[in-house]
Order: structure tokens, then C-alpha cells, then sequence
């Protein structure tokens, strides 16, 4: 803005051009207060807030308030999280214009609340705040957080076998010596590379095999590749007589299907020791 004021001198007298100028200074900031884990504050209470770190902006000292339960209880505030610029030190009657928003991940305004909320406001005494009290639903923020929250599908996995897989990882040890679970356990062993957790889970069911198992266990032991296991199922068939009782068995049927060219072995094996 320029104004000119011209005058004419007395006697005609000319006068030389003068000039000033007014200069209005201003800084510029910006502060990024990330809030993590909001669920955590769920239940902290109305007029309750959380502060950022505080910063200073010409010669002002200022904090970012967030009330994840709303600033105070009138009308629905409380199911708003509401946000205040707060004026902590510096000379009174600071003048500020500010903006507030939410951004996402990537430092870009949020879906969520896709605009800029803009301010002017003359801080009159240190201690006062200003902001918004609605700024955004705190139901939106929560289903958000909860959206993002990666998870690991883990497909064919019974929970219970799973938890024994992490309790393997952690302990080096094994819990449960059912047959059944450490069949589970070997399959998964086999799966995701578990070499010494296999051979765990082999001697133990080389133990355990009995006449109701020992189908099943063959089948595992065939597509597994589990050679010391394969050997313990043929030795207990051929060497105990029992192979009539296996045939009754469910397993015996599955073995059938899934393994035909294992019958071979069992009665060559049988034939063995038949002859020994």
C-alpha cells in the first residue's frame, strides 16, 4: 500500500520528496505432534489432554493441546477430540493466525477430516488457548487406528498349534506330547523351516506309535520325507503282528489313498520278518 500526499510550499519555495515506511514482520512455523497408540487414551477423561513438546515461534513460546475425550462435557463435545493451540510464554496480546489439521501417514492432510481449520487470535494473557473444540469424532480416529493395525493371516493352522509354534520359538522346548498335536507340529516344523523342531517332533511320535496312529503317522512320514520316522511305522507293522488291526483303522484307509505305493513296503517288510 502507498500514499502520496503532495503540498505546495509557501513563496514558492520547492521542498525535496521525502518518504518512510512501515514494516509489519511476521515468522512462519510449523509443528508436527504425533499422537501414537490413541486407543491407549480412550477412557482418560473429559478436560483431560495430552501436550506436545513445547515450541517457540517468534520470541513466543507455544504447546499443541489434544483432548482425545473433548475439552469439557457441553451438548456431545465429549465424543469429539478437540485441539488448542496454547500460549505458555512471551509478551501479551500476541496476534496469531494458525491452522490445525490432521495429517495421515504420509504427512498429507487426512481423509478423515480432509480441510484446514483456520484461526486469528489475539492471545491476551499467557495461559489462554484457542482451537477447536470439535475437531474431529473420536469414533472416526478409533476405527481408523484399529483399520490400520497390520495383521498376519496364517492359513491352515490350528490356533492351539500355532501358539505351540511360538512357544517352541521362545522356549526350545515342547509342551504337549500328543500324538495329534505333534503330527500338527511336525507338518508346521516342515513348513516354515523349523529344522531342529522336526526332529523333536519325529522321535517323539517314534515313540508314541501305536496301532490306532501308526497309519497316520506313516502317511505324515511318507510326504514329510521323514526317513527315521517311516522306518519306526514299517519295524512296528511288520515286527508286532498287528498288521491286521491297522487295516482296521480309519488311518489305514487314508493310507491307502494318499500313500498306495507304501503298501508294497509294508508287506515286504512284514514278509521279512515273517521269514527271519
Amino acid at each position: 500500500m502507498a500514499i502520496n500526499s503532495t503540498s505546495a510550499a509557501k513563496h514558492g519555495q520547492c521542498l525535496s520528496e521525502t518518504s518512510s515506511r512501515c514494516v509489519t514482520e511476521s515468522v512462519t512455523a510449523t509443528h508436527n505432534f504425533e499422537v501414537t497408540g490413541f486407543s491407549l487414551l480412550d477412557g482418560m477423561g473429559v478436560g483431560k489432554c495430552v501436550s506436545s513438546s513445547t515450541f517457540s515461534v517468534g520470541g513466543y513460546d507455544w504447546n499443541i493441546n489434544v483432548y482425545p475425550e473433548g475439552i469439557n462435557k457441553q451438548d456431545d463435545n465429549s465424543a469429539y477430540v478437540s485441539v488448542f493451540l496454547y500460549f505458555r510464554s512471551g509478551a501479551v496480546g500476541a496476534r496469531v493466525n494458525f491452522s490445525l489439521s490432521l495429517l495421515d501417514r504420509d504427512g498429507e492432510v487426512s481423509k478423515l477430516r480432509g480441510f484446514v481449520s483456520m484461526f486469528q487470535h489475539t492471545f491476551p494473557a499467557v495461559g489462554g488457548d484457542w482451537g477447536k473444540i470439535k475437531f474431529i469424532k473420536k469414533s472416526d480416529l478409533l476405527y481408523d487406528e484399529e483399520k490400520d493395525t497390520q495383521c498376519v493371516k496364517v492359513h491352515d493352522m490350528e490356533p492351539a498349534i500355532f501358539e505351540a509354534l511360538l512357544n517352541f520359538v521362545y522356549t526350545d522346548s515342547l509342551q504337549d506330547d500328543c500324538n495329534v498335536v505333534m503330527q500338527h507340529m511336525l507338518v508346521a516344523a516342515d513348513r516354515y523351516g523349523l529344522h531342529r523342531l522336526r526332529l523333536m517332533c519325529e522321535a517323539k511320535l517314534c515313540h508314541s506309535v501305536d496301532v490306532q496312529t501308526v497309519a497316520t503317522t506313516l502317511v505324515l512320514a511318507e510326504q514329510h520325507h521323514c526317513t527315521q520316522l517311516k522306518n519306526a511305522c514299517l519295524e512296528f507293522i511288520a515286527s508286532r503282528n498287528v498288521l491286521g488291526a491297522v487295516m482296521k483303522t480309519d488311518g489305514f484307509n487314508h493310507l491307502i489313498t494318499s500313500c498306495p505305493l507304501v503298501m508294497k513296503e509294508i508287506l515286504d517288510r512284514v514278509a521279512a520278518v515273517a521269514s527271519e
